[in-house]
């Protein structure tokens, strides 16, 4: 169902306010101000580069108002190393206020310089530009997400408009005859977050690019050990804390770095063997976790070989790179024995160990650089990296799903494109321990793009000594993705596993609406100070600032406000009359604080509701 996105009024809303004129819905304020529309024609467009031996041709189609698709096609009569060039037009700064692209950076306001590096093991190639009602202007992303693309959109100011470039193959590629790239530029004045959820459904809809299935049990919380215990892994000390994960709601565990090897001191000198030297049982250890009632990840860092492990000289001659600080070569995919034994160390553990799934690290290493020999030969059959890391993921998930076709694969931002959305079903936040705000900018920005693969948080942590509602911030900043807890159970106060198992319970009653309904994220100039979700008549709402919820028409049979803040008032403008209500208001340890009828019409309420806690709005 398509509704109005009614957050795109909340700057709006708040500022009729604080004026006073904000008494009911006729005196509400338009819900979006978009400027004149952007239009970008066959003249505009340029095609800048040396081509040597190759010929181009360049089309823009229009697929409707608004939506145009631009085909680049270079061809050459004889095999050639193909050259770089970009596609660039140009159009007014009118009526921007913010960015969107997938790089780390929590600030999507400074978009003086705006650039996006893409390939298949990093990021992904789009950017979009919104006004200040979250309004889509122009939104471009291009087809190959595969080889290394460079997109950007600069503001000149000498004339305030944008300067749009799309670099490709300036990445030393094989010889070829023929390269094609689609540009997709969207202009439509629909909301940003429809703007790039119809990109990730173009790339989806490529041949080559169709995304894994994602299994139930990737959409349930996890348990993880990296921050509760890095590398000193101990199997009692994880079954303690995995028996109170399962009991407060937890359904399976990700046993992270540390296994592998003795040694701890955070580099990957030794490992490469994959040999469980912590956990010498580890059959046993995986059968103790399924009597639990829960599933066993295991992690890897695919393309890591330490310069002490014994399969060091076994690959010699076979790697991309040294990463000095680490201690540990870079594996070449190119050369088949190499895919085989990375492959092999994936299906021999799951069978070894019957394992459920894997945490697939460090995909991103994967890489040439201005050294690689980029030809087939001397046992590459390959002469690409970047197809051979596509036939390696591609292999890995097909050989695994052969064993179980059920098997959960997770990867970490940044390596959570279009592409890997084939060769995984579990994407999750880069490590952002203790910091809720970053925590939700990056589940955020992943979900926009993912589609139905699940959407994961980084391992949310915090200090035992932490006040209950500071702690809950952690959990409640994150409640739009699937839950990872990496956080010592056995050594935090009581009231903080009531409020695990508090909120746990809530994220899995309202699972569907939370993973599965309309997704609508707030300003993302402003780091989502609010995300909405919408299902079968149920919104739940986060708010994270101290800002206003301005409700549509609905339709509405039940109303969560999710206070994740540290304020005790949640104020709701009703577009119109709700009618006799229950409203019940939680505690984050999941205390009834009040229970009373109410009668809501249209305009402003205001709610008390405790810090990190719960207003709960039922119709009669």
């Amino acid at each position: 169902m398509n509704r109005p996105n009614h957050l795109l009024s909340v700057a709006l809303a708040l500022f009729c306010i604080t004026l006073g004129h904000a008494s009911g819905a006729a005196q509400r304020m338009p819900q979006r101000f978009v400027g004149p529309l952007l239009d970008v024609t066959r003249e505009q467009l340029a095609l800048v580069g040396d081509l040597g031996s190759f010929e181009d041709s360049l089309s823009l189609e229009e697929v409707e108002p608004g939506l145009k698709i631009a085909t680049v096609r270079l061809t050459s009569a004889i095999p050639a190393e193909p050259p770089e060039f970009s596609l660039r037009w140009d159009l007014p700064s009118v009526d921007i206020a913010a960015f969107w692209n997938t790089n780390l950076s929590n600030d999507k306001v400074n978009y003086y310089r705006n650039t996006v590096e893409s390939r298949a093991s990093s990021g992904a190639p789009v950017i979009a530009l919104l006004n200040s009602a979250d309004v889509n202007r122009i939104t471009f992303a291009a087809s190959d997400a595969l080889n290394l693309v460079t997109l950007r959109a600069y503001l000149r100011e000498e004339d305030s408009r944008f300067y749009y470039s799309l670099t490709f193959l300036s990445e030393r590629s094989p010889a070829t005859t023929e390269y094609e790239a689609k540009v997709r530029i969207d202009t439509r004045a629909i909301p940003y977050n429809v703007a790039l959820a119809d990109v990730a459904g173009w790339w989806a809809s490529q041949p080559n690019y169709t995304p894994a299935p994602v299994p139930d049990a990737a959409r349930r919380p996890m348990y993880s050990t990296w921050y509760s215990f890095h590398q000193n892994l101990d199997v009692e000390a994880v079954l303690a804390e995995l028996t109170i994960a399962r009991e407060v709601g937890y359904e399976a565990v990700i046993v992270d770095d540390g296994w592998q090897t003795l040694d701890s001191q955070r580099g990957y000198r030794y490992t490469g063997d994959w040999e469980p030297e912590r956990i010498p049982d580890m059959r046993g250890f995986v059968d103790r976790v399924h009597d639990l009632g829960m599933k066993f990840l295991l992690w890897y860092s695919v393309p890591l070989v330490g310069e002490r492990a014994k399969n060091f000289e076994r690959f010699r001659g076979k790697y991309l790179r040294y990463w000095e600080s680490q201690g540990a070569y870079v594996l070449d995919p190119r050369y088949p024995e190499v895919r085989e034994f990375i492959i092999t160390t994936y299906t021999t553990a799951m069978a070894r160990w019957a394992l459920d799934g894997f945490k697939l690290d460090f995909i991103g290493m994967f890489a040439a650089n201005a050294e690689t020999v980029l030809e087939v030969g001397d046992g590459r059959d390959y002469a690409s990296v970047n197809e051979a890391v596509d036939r390696l993921m591609t292999d890995i998930m097909s050989r695994l799903r052969t064993n179980n076709p059920a098997v959960l694969v997770e990867f970490r931002q940044p390596y959570v494109g279009p592409l890997m959305r084939k060769y995984g079903n579990m994407f999750r936040g880069v490590d952002a321990p203790n910091n809720e705000i970053a925590n939700r900018a990056e589940v955020t920005d992943i979900r926009l793009l993912s589609g139905n693969t699940a959407v994961h948080s980084d391992m949310i942590v915090w200090h035992a000594d932490d006040p209950v509602e500071s702690a809950a911030l952690q959990l409640l900043n994150i409640l739009f993705s699937v839950p990872q807890l990496s956080v010592r159970l056995t050594q935090i106060p009581p009231d903080h596993v009531d409020m695990i198992r508090f909120w746990t319970q809530y994220w899995k009653q309202n699972r569907a609406v939370l993973l599965e309904g309309e997704f609508m994220p707030a300003s993302p100039g402003a780091v989502y100070p609010m995300i909405e979700t919408f299902r079968d008549g149920k919104a739940i709402i986060g708010v994270f600032n101290d800002v206003v919820v301005a409700l549509d028409e609905g339709p509405y049979s039940a109303v969560d406000v999710v206070n994740a803040k540290g304020t005790g008032t949640v104020v709701i403008d009703l577009a119109t009359d709700l009618g006799p209500v229950e409203v019940v208001t939680h505690d984050t340890r999941g205390r009834v604080v009040e229970r009373r009828s109410r009668e809501l019409t249209a305009g402003v309420h205001r709610f008390e509701a405790p810090p990190a806690g719960l207003v709960s709005i039922r119709r009669h």
